[in-house]
């Protein structure tokens, strides 16, 4: 890179990501092929996703997040919560602020070292779903929280093979060509569950996935009794509250809370 680019890495219930400040358009393109690099780990910063703060037309500032494999996904919940951390730390946007992302305008609130995300409705609820792997069908539910997601519960979440299984049901036939997150839920109270996911763009296992846990929150409500406001638990041990109303059946108002931490700020070279 001829010049230096500033960055900060942050990191919210174990997702980590490396956010820039993009308002001047001065991030490489194409982004996707910038975004391969940083999120190598060992030979790079190394992250789940890098996102970029841009100007907006609609809301304080618009988020774009690049996974892993260069692909870009509509948004991320994780990630939005730590955009809008960056965004108030470098006083770019005020405590209640407007976040433009691909899945529309999402509002975030930061609550001392927890930020509280809007997110946008669910939607395409589908379940019973009979998903043709190699060595047996599996029946899952689907569900999209501003991405889509699989969830399947399960009764012991720490054996359960999320590496191979998720990548399967990531690329099925039934959910292409966009493909789909996998996330593996055990109900562990009323309103409490544990959750584990597999990430597309990651392709791997994430400690943690912000719409994964709202989606597996609203699944295990519908299906399983859970009760609002839930606490999820994410594989990095963190907890994430996601809170919903439902109105003539459906779900709305779902509000994500969680931790977002600032780690360390660097410039890339």
């Amino acid at each position: 890179m001829k010049t230096r680019l500033q960055f900060t890495k942050i990191e919210g219930a174990g997702n980590d990501f490396v956010v820039i400040d993009d308002r001047d358009g001065v991030f490489p393109v194409p982004e996707s092929n910038m975004a391969l690099e940083l999120c190598a780990r060992k030979k790079s910063v190394g992250a789940d996703g890098v996102i970029l703060l841009q100007k907006s037309n609609s809301a304080d500032f618009k988020m774009r997040i690049f996974n892993p494999d260069g692909g870009e996904p509509e948004m991320c919940g994780n990630g939005a919560r730590c955009i809008a951390r960056f965004a108030y730390v470098n006083r770019i946007a005020p405590e209640k602020m407007k976040i433009e992302t691909g899945a529309g305008v999402l509002e975030a609130n930061i609550l001392g070292e927890n930020v509280r995300v809007l997110m946008s409705n669910p939607s395409d609820f589908r379940k019973d779903i009979n998903v043709s792997l190699p060595e047996r069908t599996l029946t899952v539910d689907f569900i999209n929280t501003g991405v889509p997601h699989v969830v399947i519960f399960v009764d012991d979440i720490e054996k359960t093979d999320v590496a191979s299984i998720g990548k399967a049901i990531r690329y099925a036939s039934e959910f292409s060509p966009a493909g789909t997150n996998v996330n593996f839920v055990c109900v562990t109270g009323k309103k409490e569950i544990k959750v584990r996911t597999y990430e597309r763009g990651v392709e791997a296992e994430t400690l943690a996935c912000g719409t994964g846990m709202v989606a597996s929150c609203i699944l295990a409500s519908e299906l399983k009794g859970v009760v609002s406001p839930v606490k999820a638990v994410a594989g990095s041990g963190d907890e994430i509250t996601v809170e919903y109303g439902k109105e003539s059946g459906s779900f709305e108002k779902v509000y994500m809370t969680g931790p977002a931490r600032i780690i360390y700020t660097g410039k890339l070279f």
